[in-house]
């Protein structure tokens, strides 16, 4: 057995798991809540000093509840006070060259869920969210996430990717999740 296939053989968190790791490590240090069975995600800032920012995922699927998490990691404090943080999103049935710039912009959300979803002892599936188009994700695409986790692994994550990927490895039971070794370029 490689070195690769242990983490990914084990029984994966769910989404629930996925929500209660959330909940204890941003709960209260950044009044954030992790929310699932919505139709469609959906990152909600808090509309008062007393209410919880919301990362609102796709029903109760985990692999949605990571990419959402991976988005809200990446988003700067200001970009968190936006709706969907205010980012450039056109739904599915996009052109080549939108699919370009979506691609572009989900290197390191789709490099973190990878993370997250390893450290949770789940699959990872890289999504190119353009079925309707039938512009699967790109060899480039793949490869830009395959070396944005390298470099994630030889550098480390920043501060809210590291915490919750600790917390998801602690609590699924796998050592060092930034092993280079368990993110190889063949699985995407």
């Amino acid at each position: 057995m490689s070195a690769f296939e242990k983490p990914l053989n084990r029984v994966g968190l769910n989404h629930l798991e996925l929500e209660a790791v959330f909940h204890q490590v941003f709960e209260s240090s950044h009044r954030t809540r992790l929310v699932g069975g919505a139709a469609e995600p959906l990152y909600s800032p808090a509309s008062s000093a007393e209410s919880f920012h919301r990362i609102i995922y796709t029903r109760d699927y985990a692999a949605s509840a990571l990419h959402e998490i991976a988005h809200w990691c990446v988003a700067g404090r200001q970009r968190r006070l936006q709706e969907d943080y205010g980012y450039w999103y056109a739904p599915d049935g996009r052109s080549e060259e939108q699919q370009a710039l979506f691609e572009k912009v989900e290197v390191k959300p789709q490099a973190l869920e990878w993370i997250f979803s390893v450290a949770a002892g789940r699959g990872f599936r890289v999504s190119a969210d353009n079925l309707e188009a039938e512009l699967g994700a790109s060899e480039g695409f793949k490869d830009a996430i395959f070396q944005q986790v390298q470099r994630y692994c030889a550098e480390g994550l920043p501060d809210r990717a590291h915490r919750f990927t600790q917390a998801l490895a602690e609590r699924s039971g796998l050592c060092a999740p930034l092993t280079a070794e368990y993110y190889p370029r063949e699985v995407l």
